[in-house]
């Protein structure tokens, strides 16, 4: 079976994929997702600590400087 974006197992035909998510909407199996890793979720904590921290002249600083970056193209 092909693996999907999270490394899920799918089946590879659609009809079998049509059957695997009508019996993950009513009930009869489990979609086994798995959760975030542990360093995408110390990711996004660092991430937030580091805003809270920063001042609201930094944080234009920052944009100013992305927006120059992405339009000098």
């Amino acid at each position: 079976m092909p693996k999907g974006p999270r490394g899920e197992k799918r089946p590879a035909d659609a009809i079998g994929l049509a059957v695997m998510i009508g019996k993950i909407a009513t009930g009869e199996i489990e979609d086994a997702t798995d959760a975030k890793s542990a360093a995408a979720q110390l990711g996004s904590l660092g991430g937030k600590k580091r805003a809270e921290n920063m001042t609201p002249e930094r944080r234009v600083e920052i944009a100013r400087k992305a927006a120059a970056k992405r339009w000098s193209k």
